[in-house]
């Protein structure tokens, strides 16, 4: 039968089964993506994220202690954390155990930090100094303020460096090729015991008449890169910050690892801790 009535009813059936196939089509096709997203959602969920923490030790009325951040063993952050209570109660005089004076009015008070056991980064310890009258340059740096030295050599190491060594000077003013410093820094005059010798950013607020809150400053020693350090007054951190800012990494490293391109200093709600890090973590 090919009548016309016939004819409009069968393209009429075709034209409706085009639409059920498409239906059918677009729905496996939503099936698909789904599945596709689900797969990668499961995926990025079976990341495994850890955080390893160093030894906790007591400072002013809490504690403090180091760990490393990794995704799947890789390290994306590695920092100090302060309890909720360590900036209250800490040293204030003479009266308080341990402190150091330098140059007759500079009292400053170190705790060594290890870091977390078999840390895949190329720091090795931290050294934490409560400086409680600031130091020099005065109106700059003269403020209560933390020094969080993020050490590449070991504590015996960094113990070497002392005023008595009679090449002191001579290892100070050794400075590494331009391609192992940061870009952009510049050595200040000397070094300072037990610690090296300190390379500062020229461009830092605090240098351009700017109030010093925090802070960043490499260090050298007898022509390597040492250290990393966030420089920090206790105002600001008690202001419970959420603070990132870009730093440098080195074009080339005398220790292979993985380097930081940020820092950061915040307070964390959920874990009640100050939380000083090196962030962006760079294989170099």
């Amino acid at each position: 039968m090919n009548s016309p009535v016939y004819r409009i009813a069968r393209q009429h059936r075709s034209h409706r089964d085009l639409a059920t196939v498409a239906v059918i089509s677009a729905l496996s096709l939503t099936g698909f993506m789904a599945s596709v997203v689900g797969a990668r959602d499961s995926q990025a969920s079976e990341l495994e994220r850890t955080s390893v923490y160093g030894t906790s030790q007591p400072l002013g009325a809490g504690t403090m202690q180091t760990y490393v951040d990794m995704v799947n063993g890789v390290p994306t952050e590695i920092g100090v954390a302060l309890s909720e209570r360590a900036l209250e109660g800490l040293p204030a005089g003479h009266h308080d155990p341990g402190g150091i004076v330098f140059e007759g009015h500079h009292m400053m008070w170190e705790y060594v930090l290890d870091l977390p056991a078999n840390n895949p980064t190329p720091f090795r310890h931290v050294a934490l100094n409560w400086n409680l009258n600031g130091h020099e340059p005065a109106g700059i740096y003269d403020k209560p303020h933390f020094d969080f030295h993020f050490n590449l050599i070991s504590d015996a190491e960094r113990r070497t460096i002392v005023a008595e060594d009679p090449k002191f000077e001579q290892k100070a003013s050794n400075h590494p090729a331009p391609t192992h410093v940061p870009a952009g820094y510049a050595a200040l005059p000397g070094a300072v015991p037990l610690m090296g010798a300190h390379w500062i950013d020229p461009t830092s607020p605090e240098l351009n008449g700017q109030q010093f809150g925090q802070t960043f400053i490499f260090g050298t020693w007898d022509g390597e890169l040492i250290f990393a350090e966030p420089m920090i007054t206790k105002a600001f951190l008690e202001s419970r910050p959420s603070f990132t800012a870009e730093i440098p990494v080195p074009e080339q490293v005398d220790v292979p690892g993985y380097y930081p391109t940020r820092y950061g200093i915040r307070w964390d709600e959920e874990r009640k801790e100050y939380r000083v890090s090196l962030e962006g973590l760079v294989e170099k």
